[in-house]
């Protein structure tokens, strides 16, 4: 298996991966990177679209687990700046809102098929954005996961990740964003 930067070579891979209905109900991974306004009256071919220009665009989106022509997962990693949303989430609020977020670079979503659930791909996504973030001049990347308190949750719940995951990764708790999210962050600066 192969973990690499969605390019637009590697476009009809994450098609595959998302299927028809773009990962989660249509979002085709899109929304953190637009406002709660811009989003309204969006259709899932408008988010697909928006998408696939970015990655046109050669801008970092994220980065995909391939198993030949196929991809089994994906993570979107970026700056932070580049997600829209970011800024009024309550999960993903600046510590304080004087921080410098240049450099800041953010894990927003997770994305394993259901047939390579459960091997630790996510780990590995996860470990394989660190290292890009840091080849792409990052300081800092944080990260808004779910902390499952050891309960057993469905897909659907775990698409930012698990608190779990990312203390195995290296990252520090933060802060803890309500009973069942934290922002973690690992310093990309330190060896």
């Amino acid at each position: 298996m192969e973990i690499a930067e969605l390019t637009e070579q590697r476009w009809p891979a994450l098609e595959r991966l998302f299927g028809p209905n773009g990962a989660q109900s249509g979002c085709w991974c899109t929304f953190f990177l637009v406002t709660n306004a811009e989003a309204r009256g969006r259709t899932a071919e408008d988010n697909r679209e928006l998408l696939h220009s970015r990655v046109c665009s050669g801008r970092p989106v994220g980065l995909l687990a391939l198993d030949g022509p196929d991809a089994l997962g994906w993570v979107a990693v970026a700056p932070r700046l580049d997600y829209a949303r970011l800024a009024r989430t309550k999960a993903a609020a600046p510590v304080s809102p004087t921080e410098d977020l240049t450099g800041i670079w953010a894990v927003t979503c997770f994305f394993i098929h259901r047939t390579a659930r459960r091997r630790g791909l996510g780990g590995e996504l996860l470990a394989a954005a660190v290292d890009h973030a840091r080849e792409r001049g990052a300081r800092l990347i944080e990260g808004y996961p779910v902390d499952t308190g050891g309960a057993k949750k469905g897909s659907g719940d775990l698409y930012h990740g698990t608190l779990t995951m990312f203390l195995d990764a290296g990252f520090e708790v933060v802060e803890e964003r309500g009973p069942h999210r934290a922002l973690v962050r690992k310093d990309l600066t330190q060896l």
